[in-house]
């Protein structure tokens, strides 16, 4: 396949890669909860500075939980909140988790998630209660989330910190992402990048492995 011609090394993204995620679901949860306008106050493309800052590890659930709650109906309990931001995680479906295992045997596997407290928490709970994972170590050689880092996606400043760290030749690295602005940071910085787009999933671009 010529996507992965001369490819060593594999970076996966996790929302709308790996697991999936629909952001309209949150969008909804805090409509019910009186925000309005949601899509200016949060999209994929788009958001304000909190939520980047928050992305970064910048600021604390708790300080996130508040800023959010100013623009709610009086009342809203961080539960709630926290809820709603966290509908949009949906499932992380068995056969993507046996075919990065099968990959991680071909090559040097790695997953750069832009994610924050809240949203990792949740997913890392919800597949140890479902599959008995522990978080994604399983999956991959590093795994890498911009809260921790404190550097986010597009930044090419966190794609070459991973080159870096892990000894990587950005030629020689493929990088999978749903959103383009996040592809196109990767590519900026020297790596081959793909834009996965809905309905296509991995198991489709790897169906050949």
């Amino acid at each position: 396949m010529e996507l992965i011609s001369g490819i060593k090394n594999i970076i996966f993204d996790l929302g709308g890669v790996i697991i999936n995620i629909d952001y309209k679901i949150t969008l909804n949860a805090f409509s019910a909860l009186g925000l309005k306008d949601p899509e200016k106050v949060y999209s994929q493309v788009g958001q304000l500075p909190w939520f980047d800052q928050y992305d970064k590890g910048g600021i604390s659930s708790q300080t996130f939980l508040e800023e959010f709650s100013k623009f709610l109906d009086p009342g809203t309990t961080p539960e709630q909140i926290t809820d709603a931001w966290n509908a949009m995680l949906l499932d992380f479906p068995q056969e993507r988790a046996g075919l990065l295992l099968k990959l991680k045997t071909r090559y040097r596997t790695f997953l750069l998630s832009n994610t924050n407290d809240l949203h990792i928490s949740c997913f890392f709970r919800q597949i140890k209660e479902k599959y008995d994972y522990d978080e994604m170590k399983s999956f991959f050689e590093r795994d890498y989330y911009s809260h921790r880092l404190g550097m986010r996606k597009p930044d090419t400043e966190v794609f070459d910190f991973v080159l870096r760290e892990n000894g990587l030749n950005a030629s020689e690295t493929l990088f999978i992402d749903d959103t383009l602005q996040h592809v196109e940071g990767a590519r900026a910085a020297g790596l081959r990048a793909y834009h996965l787009q809905s309905p296509e999933t991995i198991l489709d671009l790897f169906a050949d492995v």
